[in-house]
């Protein structure tokens, strides 16, 4: 690991290539640029992640972490190649001062060459991506609404401001609900003509299983909520025949029940972020099936007729801060 305290972006561009050089040329395997913007207490944690998903994807990791933007301009840099992140090579670059507010000024020279950039955000999702620069370089944004103070509203807003190419890793974690509801339906027929789903109310997955449910299936699924689990508990169906399928997730297992058959255990695990992150790298084109279930969710329409390219909005937090002060 190479550290470089209070220096500046070309310092940091240089003692990258110097360390790709002795680590013979790691660079020239990279399937992707990663982007991660990050708060300070949850750096580990997007290395962690970063390190599962470059097992799969190899890639160039660049964490901004953005602190302190009413003191001095600063830049601390660390990088590693290799060691403890694997196949990845990473910059950690804390920025402070005014400097945080065009980390892209930092982030642009290091991006590898010739490869697609991912911006990930381990924090809060922005408002509006269009106010990050790092989010409008990018062909695939992810977010993650449940670290919103409110998570449904979040997952909303990520409606509202949908571009081809937005994910969200509230998607990623139905991934498995979704297989086990679909496969449902590998042995009949059946019309769908109602859905219950049994969750938390401030769960996001929840709201966009309801979505997924009512964009492929033409149907108002009721929500239950329930303060006896932590996360989305149980969806069932009710089809035309008078069968009823039921999934309840029971301890890391999935309780898979139908009408007329006997009742079966399937595994359900909360997986770690890395593997849904790694799950969201696989694709660098627009996922029109979780725009269409985020748009049912929110109820609009025509997410995935937008236009995938962004505009940059420059947004100065300061002006708006002395905007809202004389208000």
């Amino acid at each position: 690991m190479i550290g470089l305290w209070d220096t500046t972006g070309n310092e940091v561009v240089k003692a990258l290539a110097a360390e790709r050089r002795s680590a013979g040329g790691v660079a020239s395997g990279l399937a992707l640029t990663l982007i991660a913007v990050v708060e300070e207490k949850k750096v580990r944690e997007a290395e962690a992640a970063a390190t599962i998903a470059a097992a799969a994807h190899p890639c160039r990791l660049l964490i901004v972490v953005r602190s302190d933007m009413e003191g001095r301009s600063r830049l601390d840099a660390e990088i590693v190649v290799g060691g403890r992140l694997g196949p990845a090579e990473a910059v950690v670059m804390r920025m402070y001062g005014r400097l945080a507010l065009h980390a892209e000024s930092v982030v642009m020279p290091l991006l590898a060459p010739d490869v697609p950039v991912v911006t990930w955000w381990h924090e809060e999702p922005p408002n509006m991506i269009a106010n990050d620069f790092l989010g409008v370089v990018s062909e695939r944004r992810i977010t993650d609404s449940a670290q919103a103070p409110d998570p449904v509203a979040a997952l909303k807003q990520r409606a509202i401001d949908y571009a081809p190419g937005d994910t969200d890793l509230t998607w990623t974690r139905i991934t498995l609900w979704r297989t086990l509801v679909a496969g449902a339906f590998d042995s009949t027929e059946a019309r769908v003509i109602g859905a219950k789903i049994v969750a938390p109310d401030r769960d996001p997955t929840a709201w966009l299983m309801l979505g997924w449910l009512k964009s492929r299936l033409g149907i108002e699924p009721v929500m239950e909520h329930t303060d006896r689990a932590p996360r989305l508990h149980s969806v069932e169906l009710q089809c035309e025949n008078g069968d009823c399928v039921r999934v309840t997730r029971e301890e890391g297992t999935a309780l898979f029940s139908r009408t007329g058959q006997e009742d079966r255990y399937m595994p359900l695990p909360k997986r770690p972020v890395g593997d849904e992150l790694a799950e969201e790298l696989r694709r660098l084109d627009a996922d029109q099936i979780y725009a269409d279930a985020l748009g049912a969710m929110a109820g609009l329409s025509g997410l995935d007729h937008r236009n995938p390219a962004r505009v940059h909005v420059w947004k100065d937090p300061a002006l708006a801060a002395i905007a809202s002060s004389a208000a």
